[in-house]
């Protein structure tokens, strides 16, 4: 068997993720024919069917469902050599740092630069879906990051924690108290994975009958037009909730929910110079 194409792999990627061709297609750029047969070079290569197809539509079979999840970690490894390549090449003073919404990182990187004049620190924003993929990818030297997370192939320092809050919409009955118990919330339709939040599955209500479907949301604005159209509740982090102030919702302290807790992470497979002093900087 020959060496496995990473460029089939992506369009094997891209197909196994929208089980659906044409859509894979336009999403990489290509005529549906065209990923069709880099697809069937694929399985000839691996000697195996990745895909099912019929009437109803396509589905991975147990070939396919296991290179998908050897592909991704394996696509992110290329990607990661790719741009540390091209960083090494811009020279050793460039420090990347990941940060979701609400985390402030300014104080910690002026500290930085102070120490190491000529260092350039560039900041890329990221979400729950990608603070750790970040770091695995080679896009970030460090990231600020939310638990939980994989902490697999990662160095984690704690940094600090923060309270949580319920967000409500403003017209919510609840809205007008200045502070809430989990069990005021116990029947109100969470719009998040109940284990995110302990506490409340504890005492949900809707846990002990048919849950309604939550959709998977891709960022915290999704979130929030749900809250405000009434939809349901979430809890988030107080500084998350700041920085999102909007007039259609509000928020209200939980103050017997777990606090959030931030911490630096990194690779643990790779050396990340600069990475235990800018944690230590970042520290509370």
């Amino acid at each position: 068997m020959s060496d496995v194409d990473l460029r089939k792999l992506r369009y094997f990627v891209a197909v196994a993720e929208h089980l659906h061709f044409g859509r894979a297609a336009e999403q990489l750029f290509i005529a549906q024919p065209v990923l069709s047969r880099q697809i069937r070079a694929l399985e000839e290569e691996l000697g195996a069917r990745l895909f099912a197809r019929d009437r109803r539509g396509t589905a991975l079979t147990a070939a396919g469902e296991q290179l998908l999840a050897d592909a991704k970690p394996l696509l992110a490894s290329a990607e990661a050599l790719r741009r540390r390549v091209i960083r090494a090449d811009r020279g050793a003073d460039t420090f990347t740092v990941g940060f979701m919404p609400g985390l402030i990182v300014t104080t910690a990187v002026r500290a930085l630069t102070d120490r190491h004049p000529g260092l350039e620190v560039d900041l890329v924003r990221t979400d729950w879906f990608d603070q750790v993929a970040v770091i695995h990818d080679g896009r970030v030297d460090v990231s600020m990051v939310r638990l939980p997370v994989d902490p697999r192939g990662l160095t984690i320092r704690p940094l600090y924690t923060e309270p949580r809050v319920v967000v409500l919409p403003a017209d919510h009955r609840l809205a007008s108290k200045e502070v809430l118990a989990v069990a005021d919330l116990a029947d109100e339709h969470l719009l998040q994975d109940p284990d995110l939040v302990p506490e409340w599955r504890a005492l949900a209500t809707e846990l002990r009958t048919d849950r309604p479907g939550v959709p998977v949301f891709r960022s915290v604005e999704e979130k929030l037009e749900h809250v405000a159209a009434g939809h349901g509740i979430i809890f988030l982090p107080l500084s998350v909730m700041t920085f999102y102030t909007r007039p259609d919702i509000t928020y209200v302290p939980v103050p017997d929910l777990a606090p959030n807790e931030v911490s630096l992470a990194w690779s643990a497979d790779r050396p990340v110079p600069l990475a235990e002093e800018f944690a230590a900087l970042a520290r509370h």
